[in-house]
């Protein structure tokens, strides 16, 4: 069973009141996720990328974060969490706005949402904060793919492994 730590980015919400956290974490569960870890820290560069390299010491195979994703000044989820990730699949980003688009209009144009590989090789996802986004992203791109691409991440790591020495 795959680890999921959660991460949610936002100046008013609680563990009582996080909406998209609980969301995620019920339909983690309900797909063979154990939820280790759920964290609320507020819209602040150092505070994100702190919680965000905690969560990474936990082992979780997957780290979503929620919130923060948008362009208004207080959203700084992606300048955080992008220069801690080796590698970036732009595919998911263009995916997810394309599906929001569809669902939402040019609204989906401002979201900036990103997923990626942090060093450690845990793939992460950076995901808006309302509900019907995480409902989205989750349903309709990361459950159905999250298990080839950390299984891609792994023969890749093994290779790099192997010629290292």
């Amino acid at each position: 069973m795959k680890k999921l730590a959660i991460l949610t980015i936002s100046d008013s919400r609680s563990l009582e009141t996080d909406e998209s956290g609980k969301l995620i974490t019920a339909l983690a569960k309900q797909n063979d996720l154990m939820v280790i870890k759920r964290v609320i820290v507020p819209d602040d560069i150092v505070d994100i990328q702190t919680a965000y390299l905690q969560l990474e010491q936990q082992g979780p195979d997957i780290i979503i974060t929620n919130g923060g994703t948008g362009i208004a000044r207080r959203d700084v989820t992606i300048q955080a969490i992008r220069p801690l990730l080796l590698k970036t699949i732009s595919g998911f980003g263009e995916a997810f706005r394309q599906i929001s688009f569809e669902e939402i209009g040019t609204r989906a144009l401002a979201s900036q949402a990103l997923a990626g590989f942090n060093y450690r090789y845990q793939l992460t996802y950076c995901l808006p904060g309302s509900k019907n986004a995480c409902q989205t992203a989750l349903t309709k791109l990361i459950i159905p793919e999250y298990g080839h691409l950390l299984f891609e991440s792994s023969t890749k790591r093994k290779e790099v492994h192997h010629h290292a020495h």
